[in-house]
């Protein structure tokens, strides 16, 4: 698919050093002539490396490489989802598990870039309220940066690589039609919480927001998928 292409092409320049952390990517309109892709293709492609925390997409300045926690590689966990047919409880309980602390933490140590990144992710959750596959990525991001400000490298490494298998399965059935206003405002309070360094606040809601995650996946796909079938807002 033409958007691969532009996975592999930015993968390969970043791995080899001609793109640095906090660097902004060259226009949309420089790829697609690099590449020779449509801007589609190009677009779909970033928001890929985006979601698996590769690149930062910020709505009126460009596309960023990512300064953040290291990403580990979601496939081993992707094959043994297959392998052994993780279940949507499974997967929310050990997301329930890993994440509420996270946002305790996060509510304890994040600093004020930590800060305007979690702001930032959720500003485009409403700016995308009417784009599905574009929303979905703000919400990666935003459970991302909520990981990165754990202030704990190895914690937000893991839930950079569950929410790169989630985005990869969840992308698939983005578009059905729902209002994600309510999600929108679920990450609004749960980053008051964690702006205004309350721990307690942002673990509950955190827990509600997984919680309620998990009731409309299941409302969505009432035949759970079986393999990796658990995918996550």
């Amino acid at each position: 698919m033409a958007n691969e292409l532009v996975v592999r092409h930015v993968r390969e320049l970043i791995i080899r050093g001609k793109f640095t952390p906090g660097q902004r990517l060259p226009p949309e309109r420089e790829l697609v002539r690099d590449i020779g892709v449509s801007r589609t293709s190009v677009r779909a492609g970033l928001q890929t490396l985006a979601a698996k925390g590769l690149l930062i997409i910020r709505h009126g300045s460009g596309t960023f490489v990512a300064d953040g926690p290291p990403m580990l590689d979601s496939e081993p966990l992707s094959l043994l989802a297959a392998l052994h047919g993780f279940t949507r409880k499974q997967m929310f309980e050990a997301r329930r598990t890993l994440e509420v602390s996270i946002a305790r933490m996060a509510a304890e140590r994040a600093t004020a870039g930590q800060l305007a990144a979690i702001s930032d992710a959720v500003s485009g959750m409403f700016a995308t309220c009417d784009d599905p596959q574009a929303f979905l990525v703000q919400d990666i991001r935003f459970h991302a940066a909520v990981g990165s400000a754990s202030g704990n490298p190895i914690l937000a490494s893991v839930v950079e690589m569950i929410s790169a298998m989630f985005y990869e399965q969840r992308r698939q059935t983005a578009d059905r039609g729902r209002d994600l206003r309510p999600v929108a405002d679920a990450h609004w309070h749960l980053y008051q919480a964690i702006r205004d360094r309350e721990p307690g606040r942002a673990a509950n809601l955190m827990s509600e927001h997984l919680i309620q995650a998990e009731r409309d996946q299941q409302a969505e796909e009432p035949d759970e998928q079986q393999p990796g079938g658990a995918i996550a807002k």
